[in-house]
């Protein structure tokens, strides 16, 4: 019996050197400016391998995207510590912090927040993949947190503003970095101070809902 690509030791290996080249390269380079030429060549791969395993470069981004997301996930899991019936301001403050980890992370395969900040400034044909796949699953959590917080009495609109501007506050300082290392130079994201900014935006972010909530 033939072994399919996923279960062959070589394929697999193959498969991943790809991603992890890829990672790196369109982390740096963006998805257009980005050739399958000089990603197989870091990967020490033939340029058929990129075809034979994801049928094209849009597939092969689509899999770095979701390697790369899982990957920020299991290392900085939504609920970062709050147990499943903790209080949804504890839940809040989790989800801010795990966020900002993710966003933030200088790790070795680290490129969630680049491509995040490359997907926002140039969207690519697989955004919608990626959208409903990766990124809507965790706006339906955050908002279920936020209409607790608000309360029965809250619209839609109003859970779906507050969320986005509590998203919003996370990106910002990861989005406008160079601005805010010329502004605040004192900001370098250490964890402590990503701990110390992930605290502000709770509470502001609570004061605002329980504003709303009013």
């Amino acid at each position: 019996m033939s072994k399919t690509p996923s279960s062959d030791p070589i394929h697999a290996r193959t498969r991943e050197s790809l991603i992890l080249a890829a990672g790196a390269v369109f982390a740096e380079q963006g998805f257009r400016a980005a050739t399958v030429r000089d990603i197989c060549k870091s990967a020490g791969a033939n340029v058929a391998a990129v075809n034979y395993h994801f049928r094209d470069k849009a597939g092969l981004y689509r899999a770095v995207w979701q390697y790369s997301h899982h990957c920020a996930l299991r290392k900085y899991p939504l609920q970062h510590g709050a147990s499943e019936d903790a209080k949804p301001q504890d839940k809040l403050r989790a989800y801010i912090s795990s966020f900002l980890l993710r966003i933030f992370d200088k790790g070795e395969i680290a490129w969630f927040g680049k491509l995040i900040s490359r997907e926002m400034i140039e969207p690519t044909p697989v955004l919608e993949a990626l959208v409903k796949e990766e990124i809507q699953p965790q706006l339906i959590y955050l908002s279920g947190i936020v209409r607790c917080i608000l309360g029965p009495k809250a619209t839609d609109i109003q859970v779906q503003r507050s969320a986005m501007s509590v998203v919003s506050q996370c990106v910002f300082y990861h989005h406008c970095g160079p601005v805010i290392r010329h502004l605040l130079p004192h900001l370098t994201f250490s964890k402590s101070q990503i701990e110390e900014l992930a605290d502000h935006i709770y509470k502001f972010s609570l004061a605002a809902m329980k504003g709303l909530g009013k």
